[in-house]
Order: C-alpha cells, then sequence, then structure tokens
C-alpha cells in the first residue's frame, strides 16, 4: 500500500470550477471519504487520483512519487465503481481475473489469485455464475474482487453502496470496513451518505463547491464542526441564525433567546447556533423557559423524532422510543411541551467559512 497526496488539485470544465486548490494527504491504511452534496467536486477528485481525467493544476503524489502525468493503468489504483462495471457476458472469477489477464499473467497464476480474492469476500462458491444471476450485494463483491487481486496500491470507492437497499447497505458498508482494516488499504471514499461516511472513514473531508470546508475524525466534525454547512451535512443538527448577545445568550433572528454557555473566544464572527437533536430533552407540559408546542411526531423504530414550534423557530428532538406507558409515549400534534439541554451542547459557528 502507498500514501497519497494531494496538492492544490484543480479542475476547470470552461468557466466553471469542479475542484479549487485541493490539499489532502491520507495515510498509508487510512479510509479517508470524500463527502458532500451532489456537484461539490468529490468524484472529480478521485477521477483525477485514478488518471481518468487529467487536472487543470497541481498534483498527485503515491508515496512521494509524482503520478500526475501517469496514465490510469500505470497508477496501480484498484476502483470500485458505482454501478459495479461489471461484464455481463463474462462469469463472476472472469470479471475477477480480467485485470490480470490485460497484465499478462500466466493462466495458473491468474487462477490462484482469482480464487484468493474470491475467497477473501466470500464468493468462491459463486465463481462461475454470471452477473445477472447474483444480487446486488454479491455483484458488488465481485466488483471488490477484482479491484483487490491487482494488488493496488491504492484503494478508490466511487459511491459504491448506492445502489444497494438500506439493510443491504449497511451490511455491506461493514464487509467492506472490515476488510480494509484486515488488509490495512489505502483507500479514498466517495459518498454523499454521512452515515456511510461517519461509520466507515478514518477522517471525513467535507466539500462544497469544489472546496474543502472541514478535515477530521467522524467525531470531530460531528462535535466540533467549523461552520453551519459542516454542521449540517455531517448529522441532523438544528441551526438558528441570529447574534450573541452575552456570556450565555444567543438571539435568533426571530428573537427567541437561547442559553449557551461556550468561550467568547470560540463563537468569534459566529452568527449561527448549531445543536443535535439527541442531545434536547422533551418534557410534556408547559413548564420550564422553553415552551412550545408539537408541530408533528414521526415513529422511527428504536428513535422518535418530534417537531416543537417555539414562537417562530421549530426545533427536531430525537430520542429513544419511550415504552407506550410513558408521558413521552402519549404526545401528539398541538400538545404543549418543554425543551430543555446542557448549555455546554449547542455551538455557535459562522454560517459559512468560506
Amino acid at each position: 500500500m502507498a500514501s497519497l497526496s494531494i496538492e492544490n488539485l484543480c479542475k476547470r470544465f470552461g468557466a466553471s470550477v469542479a475542484v479549487d486548490g485541493l490539499d489532502l494527504t491520507v495515510q498509508e491504511g487510512e479510509l479517508v471519504a470524500l463527502l458532500g452534496p451532489s456537484g461539490c467536486g468529490k468524484t472529480t477528485t478521485l477521477r483525477m487520483v485514478a488518471g481518468f481525467l487529467p487536472p487543470t493544476g497541481g498534483r498527485v503524489l503515491f508515496d512521494k512519487e509524482d503520478v500526475t502525468r501517469l496514465p490510469a493503468h500505470r497508477r496501480s489504483t484498484g476502483m470500485v465503481f458505482q454501478s459495479y462495471a461489471l461484464f455481463p457476458h463474462m462469469t463472476a472469477a472472469q470479471n475477477v481475473g480480467f485485470g490480470l489477464e490485460m497484465r499478462g499473467l500466466g493462466r495458473a497464476e491468474r487462477e490462484t489469485k482469482v480464487e484468493e480474492a474470491l475467497k477473501l469476500v466470500r464468493l468462491s462458491h459463486l465463481a462461475t455464475r454470471f452477473p445477472r444471476e447474483l444480487s446486488g450485494g454479491q455483484q458488488q463483491r465481485v466488483a471488490l474482487a477484482r479491484a483487490l487481486v491487482i494488488n493496488p496500491k491504492l484503494f478508490l470507492l466511487d459511491e459504491p453502496l448506492s445502489n444497494l437497499d438500506a439493510k443491504l447497505r449497511a451490511e455491506v458498508r461493514i464487509e467492506i470496513r472490515a476488510l480494509q482494516q484486515r488488509l490495512g488499504l489505502t483507500t479514498l471514499l466517495v459518498t454523499h451518505d454521512r452515515e456511510e461516511a461517519l461509520t466507515m472513514a478514518d477522517r471525513l473531508v467535507v466539500m462544497e463547491s469544489g472546496r474543502v470546508r472541514q478535515v477530521g475524525s467522524p467525531r470531530d466534525l460531528y462535535d466540533a464542526p467549523q461552520d453551519a454547512f459542516v454542521a449540517d451535512f455531517v448529522g441532523r443538527c438544528n441551526i438558528l441564525l441570529g447574534q450573541r448577545e452575552n456570556e450565555t445568550q444567543f438571539r435568533t433572528a426571530n428573537g427567541l433567546v437561547l442559553s449557551v454557555d461556550i468561550a467568547p473566544s470560540e463563537s468569534k464572527n459566529a452568527n449561527a447556533f448549531a445543536l443535535r437533536p439527541e442531545r434536547i430533552s422533551i418534557h410534556p407540559g408547559a413548564k420550564g423557559d422553553l415552551r412550545g408546542s408539537v408541530q408533528a411526531v414521526t415513529y422511527l423504530g428504536s428513535q422518535t423524532e418530534y417537531h416543537v414550534r417555539i414562537g417562530k423557530e421549530v426545533f427536531v428532538v430525537i430520542r429513544q422510543t419511550p415504552d407506550a406507558s410513558e408521558p413521552l409515549a402519549a404526545l401528539k400534534p398541538d400538545d404543549q411541551v418543554s425543551l430543555q439541554w446542557d448549555s455546554r451542547a449547542p455551538r455557535l459557528v459562522p454560517q459559512t467559512s468560506v
């Protein structure tokens, strides 16, 4: 495996800037996720790293070796595409062995490596099946085996789970992460799915409009976002614009005063109040400083989501689903409630840092 360094990488399509001066280092054996909305430049970045797109400027280095001008087939990268990109007329084993055949490996060595790769993804028993005879999850594992069999320096994943249903997606991402850790694969993952990024990555790179907003561990970005965009994109978040009144209060643009406990230096230039829904307590009845009415109650199985209007502001609250005998279980729209939170739970952040 190799380390990856991206230096001031840029890509323009005419007057449109897709990637604007991106700098990033991925250590050997690390999984880094590029996370952001459609059009933010994450897939363009991945394709430049793979060699499928020439950059307008900047450099790509594997183990400090400049590969910016090398064609894709000379970069020793293994890539898993969103669409799997399996050959329909080839069996699973033939698909996995195709890259080895193109590299001129003999039949005996090729068959040994294919068998090892299929065993790695638990598909040895399906080696002779065609893609049409495999489920979505099985096709994805064939694509993984095909990328791994060439022993790549860098493992590239382009939204690899987006075509799977929710249950299968959760299962396969655990498999990919376990495989990546066991083999020590240096991996760059592209996704717009925050849950996928949070559960799989060692570090996240949040992108927007071709630029990096913040880089850090999943916990760092979730607990300490640098701006409102990151706070909202990395996880559900109540974000209210306004300004800090004093050491312990924030006043929203609609005049609602909220409690905070953040050092003034941490909230310099901050004009947004950010609070995670699970860090809010909700209490039936109109007792407390923050009183309002329930707008909606959504049952999510293990959790229940409440939308509560206080003045002109609406808060989303997520709590563990209460037992039927608890007062919270009886809440319905228009019921009066009060909200509370630890004053250290909110973050005061700028609306944008770009």
